[in-house]
Protein backbone atom coordinates (compact mmCIF):
# COMPACT_ATOMS: atom_id res chain seq x y z
CA UNK A 1 0.00 0.00 0.00
CA UNK A 2 2.82 2.65 1.10
CA UNK A 3 4.76 1.31 -2.09
CA UNK A 4 3.28 2.82 -4.97
CA UNK A 5 3.20 6.28 -3.14
CA UNK A 6 6.48 6.38 -2.31
CA UNK A 7 7.42 5.65 -6.11
CA UNK A 8 4.75 8.45 -6.57
CA UNK A 9 6.90 10.74 -5.07
CA UNK A 10 10.20 9.53 -6.15
CA UNK A 11 8.94 9.68 -9.87
CA UNK A 12 8.36 13.39 -9.74
CA UNK A 13 12.10 13.50 -9.39
CA UNK A 14 13.02 11.66 -12.56
CA UNK A 15 13.00 11.96 -16.60
CA UNK A 16 10.74 10.06 -18.51
CA UNK A 17 12.83 7.76 -20.08
CA UNK A 18 13.79 7.06 -16.18
CA UNK A 19 10.46 6.98 -15.18
CA UNK A 20 9.20 4.27 -17.41
CA UNK A 21 12.68 2.17 -17.28
CA UNK A 22 11.71 0.48 -14.11
CA UNK A 23 9.43 0.53 -10.61
CA UNK A 24 12.53 1.16 -8.58
CA UNK A 25 12.49 4.04 -6.03
CA UNK A 26 16.23 4.97 -6.49
CA UNK A 27 16.77 8.37 -8.68
CA UNK A 28 20.01 8.00 -10.73
CA UNK A 29 19.29 11.34 -12.47
CA UNK A 30 17.42 13.55 -9.91
CA UNK A 31 15.84 16.55 -11.14
CA UNK A 32 13.71 19.49 -11.15
CA UNK A 33 12.10 19.59 -14.66
CA UNK A 34 8.82 18.05 -13.63
CA UNK A 35 8.12 20.74 -11.43
CA UNK A 36 9.04 23.15 -13.98
CA UNK A 37 6.85 21.83 -16.41
CA UNK A 38 4.04 21.74 -14.15
CA UNK A 39 4.50 25.28 -13.08
CA UNK A 40 4.94 26.97 -16.42
CA UNK A 41 3.88 24.99 -19.11
CA UNK A 42 0.97 23.02 -17.53
CA UNK A 43 -2.21 22.79 -19.71
CA UNK A 44 -0.78 25.89 -22.07
CA UNK A 45 -1.52 29.50 -20.82
CA UNK A 46 -3.28 27.37 -17.47
CA UNK A 47 -1.83 29.25 -14.04
CA UNK A 48 -1.81 25.76 -11.98
CA UNK A 49 -1.22 27.92 -9.21
CA UNK A 50 -3.97 29.90 -9.41
CA UNK A 51 -5.96 27.09 -10.68
CA UNK A 52 -5.58 25.27 -6.78
CA UNK A 53 -6.23 28.03 -5.26
CA UNK A 54 -9.75 28.99 -7.26
CA UNK A 55 -10.58 24.98 -6.14
CA UNK A 56 -9.27 25.30 -2.41
CA UNK A 57 -11.05 28.38 -2.19
CA UNK A 58 -14.44 26.36 -2.09
CA UNK A 59 -13.40 22.53 -1.28
CA UNK A 60 -12.31 23.91 2.30
CA UNK A 61 -15.38 26.10 2.95
CA UNK A 62 -17.54 22.74 2.09
CA UNK A 63 -15.08 20.19 3.78
CA UNK A 64 -15.34 22.97 6.92
CA UNK A 65 -18.94 22.92 6.65
CA UNK A 66 -19.50 19.50 7.84
CA UNK A 67 -19.05 20.85 10.99
CA UNK A 68 -22.16 22.83 11.01
CA UNK A 69 -24.52 22.89 14.18
CA UNK A 70 -27.53 22.19 11.86
CA UNK A 71 -25.22 19.38 10.50
CA UNK A 72 -24.75 17.88 14.36
CA UNK A 73 -27.88 18.82 15.55
CA UNK A 74 -30.01 15.73 14.73
CA UNK A 75 -29.17 14.15 17.61
CA UNK A 76 -30.07 16.55 20.34
CA UNK A 77 -33.04 18.90 18.96
CA UNK A 78 -35.04 18.69 22.49
CA UNK A 79 -38.19 19.38 20.27
CA UNK A 80 -40.12 16.59 18.42
CA UNK A 81 -41.75 17.73 15.40
CA UNK A 82 -45.09 16.39 14.16
CA UNK A 83 -44.54 13.58 11.35
CA UNK A 84 -42.93 10.23 11.49
CA UNK A 85 -40.77 9.33 14.19
CA UNK A 86 -37.60 9.11 12.23
CA UNK A 87 -37.43 11.64 9.39
CA UNK A 88 -34.10 10.98 8.49
CA UNK A 89 -35.32 7.58 6.49
CA UNK A 90 -37.62 10.25 4.29
CA UNK A 91 -34.39 12.41 4.54
CA UNK A 92 -32.09 9.09 3.02
CA UNK A 93 -34.85 8.53 0.04
CA UNK A 94 -32.67 11.61 -1.44
CA UNK A 95 -30.31 9.10 -2.25
CA UNK A 96 -32.34 7.50 -5.18
CA UNK A 97 -32.19 11.13 -6.95
CA UNK A 98 -29.14 11.27 -9.23
CA UNK A 99 -27.43 15.07 -9.26
CA UNK A 100 -28.26 15.50 -12.72
CA UNK A 101 -32.06 15.95 -12.16
CA UNK A 102 -30.97 18.39 -9.60
CA UNK A 103 -28.79 19.79 -11.84
CA UNK A 104 -31.50 22.74 -13.55
CA UNK A 105 -33.76 23.69 -10.60
CA UNK A 106 -30.75 24.06 -8.18
CA UNK A 107 -29.32 26.43 -11.22
CA UNK A 108 -32.84 28.25 -11.59
CA UNK A 109 -32.68 28.86 -7.87
CA UNK A 110 -28.87 29.87 -7.24
CA UNK A 111 -29.59 32.48 -10.31
CA UNK A 112 -32.29 33.85 -8.47
CA UNK A 113 -29.90 34.20 -5.01
CA UNK A 114 -27.12 35.98 -7.58
CA UNK A 115 -25.23 33.07 -6.68
CA UNK A 116 -24.04 32.47 -10.47
CA UNK A 117 -20.45 33.65 -10.75
CA UNK A 118 -20.13 34.94 -7.53
CA UNK A 119 -16.69 35.48 -7.06
CA UNK A 120 -16.91 33.68 -3.11
CA UNK A 121 -18.34 30.34 -5.41
CA UNK A 122 -21.53 31.08 -3.28
CA UNK A 123 -23.42 28.28 -5.16
CA UNK A 124 -20.81 25.40 -4.56
CA UNK A 125 -20.52 25.39 -0.71
CA UNK A 126 -23.34 27.47 1.23
CA UNK A 127 -26.01 24.81 1.03
CA UNK A 128 -23.34 22.62 2.87
CA UNK A 129 -23.80 23.92 6.02
CA UNK A 130 -27.42 23.37 6.27
CA UNK A 131 -27.15 19.09 6.44
CA UNK A 132 -28.54 19.41 2.57
CA UNK A 133 -25.95 16.09 1.09
CA UNK A 134 -28.07 13.17 2.47
CA UNK A 135 -25.07 10.51 2.56
CA UNK A 136 -23.09 12.80 5.82
CA UNK A 137 -26.27 13.52 7.51
CA UNK A 138 -27.03 9.60 7.04
CA UNK A 139 -23.29 8.75 8.43
CA UNK A 140 -23.84 10.87 11.46
CA UNK A 141 -26.80 9.65 12.70
CA UNK A 142 -25.84 6.10 12.63
CA UNK A 143 -22.66 7.00 14.26
CA UNK A 144 -24.60 9.07 17.07
CA UNK A 145 -27.13 5.55 17.01
CA UNK A 146 -24.12 4.03 18.83
CA UNK A 147 -23.45 6.53 21.73
CA UNK A 148 -25.22 6.03 24.91
CA UNK A 149 -28.19 8.05 25.97
CA UNK A 150 -26.98 7.62 29.33
CA UNK A 151 -24.17 9.99 28.65
CA UNK A 152 -26.78 12.79 27.75
CA UNK A 153 -28.71 12.01 31.11
CA UNK A 154 -25.27 12.48 32.97
CA UNK A 155 -24.71 15.62 31.44
CA UNK A 156 -28.15 16.92 32.06
CA UNK A 157 -27.54 16.49 35.84
CA UNK A 158 -24.40 17.97 35.59
CA UNK A 159 -26.14 21.03 34.47
CA UNK A 160 -25.84 20.94 30.63
CA UNK A 161 -28.29 22.11 27.49
CA UNK A 162 -28.34 20.39 24.72
CA UNK A 163 -26.28 22.05 23.05
CA UNK A 164 -23.70 22.32 25.76
CA UNK A 165 -24.49 18.22 25.60
CA UNK A 166 -23.58 18.28 21.91
CA UNK A 167 -20.07 19.81 22.21
CA UNK A 168 -19.10 18.74 25.00
CA UNK A 169 -19.69 15.54 25.01
CA UNK A 170 -21.30 14.23 21.90
CA UNK A 171 -18.89 16.04 19.33
CA UNK A 172 -16.01 14.82 21.27
CA UNK A 173 -16.90 11.32 20.31
CA UNK A 174 -18.00 12.07 17.04
CA UNK A 175 -14.39 12.69 15.85
CA UNK A 176 -13.94 9.65 13.41
CA UNK A 177 -17.26 9.99 11.89
CA UNK A 178 -16.50 13.68 11.45
CA UNK A 179 -13.15 13.74 10.03
CA UNK A 180 -14.33 11.07 7.28
CA UNK A 181 -17.08 13.60 6.41
CA UNK A 182 -14.46 15.94 5.57
CA UNK A 183 -11.74 13.75 4.19
CA UNK A 184 -14.89 12.54 1.75
CA UNK A 185 -16.03 16.03 1.38
CA UNK A 186 -12.88 17.25 0.20
CA UNK A 187 -12.08 14.90 -2.05
CA UNK A 188 -15.34 14.66 -3.65
CA UNK A 189 -15.08 18.34 -4.10
CA UNK A 190 -11.91 18.42 -5.78
CA UNK A 191 -13.05 15.76 -8.29
CA UNK A 192 -16.43 17.65 -8.90
CA UNK A 193 -16.49 19.40 -12.21
CA UNK A 194 -20.31 20.02 -13.42
CA UNK A 195 -20.71 22.31 -9.86
CA UNK A 196 -17.90 24.57 -11.20
CA UNK A 197 -18.88 24.68 -14.49
CA UNK A 198 -22.63 25.24 -14.10
CA UNK A 199 -22.40 27.82 -11.16
CA UNK A 200 -18.41 29.20 -12.71
CA UNK A 201 -19.55 29.84 -16.12
CA UNK A 202 -17.32 31.73 -18.26
CA UNK A 203 -18.16 35.12 -20.33
CA UNK A 204 -19.17 35.00 -23.63
CA UNK A 205 -15.71 37.05 -25.06
CA UNK A 206 -14.40 34.31 -22.84
CA UNK A 207 -12.66 31.39 -24.81
CA UNK A 208 -14.21 28.43 -22.89
CA UNK A 209 -11.09 27.00 -20.97
CA UNK A 210 -11.84 23.23 -21.10
CA UNK A 211 -12.96 22.84 -24.58
CA UNK A 212 -13.11 19.19 -25.22
CA UNK A 213 -14.86 18.61 -21.93
CA UNK A 214 -17.36 21.41 -21.45
CA UNK A 215 -20.67 19.97 -21.38
CA UNK A 216 -21.65 22.80 -23.45
CA UNK A 217 -19.59 21.75 -26.52
CA UNK A 218 -19.33 17.62 -25.68
CA UNK A 219 -23.09 17.63 -25.56
CA UNK A 220 -24.52 17.23 -29.01
CA UNK A 221 -27.04 19.34 -30.84
CA UNK A 222 -30.25 18.13 -31.38
CA UNK A 223 -31.00 17.43 -34.68
CA UNK A 224 -32.15 20.40 -36.99
CA UNK A 225 -31.27 22.73 -34.11
CA UNK A 226 -27.45 24.92 -33.89
CA UNK A 227 -24.86 24.26 -31.73
CA UNK A 228 -24.84 25.15 -28.48
CA UNK A 229 -22.11 28.01 -27.45
CA UNK A 230 -20.36 27.97 -24.57
CA UNK A 231 -22.22 30.33 -22.04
Amino acid sequence: MIYPLLWMVSATFKDNSEIFAGIGLWIKNPTLEGYRNALNNFGGSINILQAMLNTYSYVLPRSSARWSPPALHLRLWPFRLPGPEDPVQHHAGHLFLPQVVLNVPQFLLYTKFGWVNSPFYLAIWVHTAFATETYFVYQLVQFMRNVPRDLDEAAAIDGCNSFQTLYKVIVPMLMPALVSCALFQFMWSCNDFMGPCFTCRPLQSTPCPCSSSCPWTVIPALPGTVSWPCP
